[in-house]
């Protein structure tokens, strides 16, 4: 996995866990720390937490051998 690839999927799972968390407990934390939802630094980081997910699919797309292969020890 490449370290764009992995820094996306951070992202993702960093949205992930705010949206639960507005799911579960009404509290957004991304809006609470810059100023609420329609605040402009809220929303260019929810737009890339967005392009996150859609490079994300990338991942799943993948031949499965590239993740199946297991590192060989000298």
């Amino acid at each position: 996995m490449s370290g764009l690839q992995r820094t996306a999927l951070t992202i993702l799972i960093i949205g992930g866990i705010n949206w639960g968390l507005v799911g579960l407990f009404e509290y957004d934390v991304i809006g609470a720390i810059f100023g609420g939802q329609g605040s402009a630094i809220s929303r260019i980081l929810y737009g890339i937490v967005g392009l996150s997910a859609l490079y994300c699919l990338t991942i799943l797309f993948k031949p499965s051998e590239e993740f199946g292969k297991v590192p060989e020890h000298e």
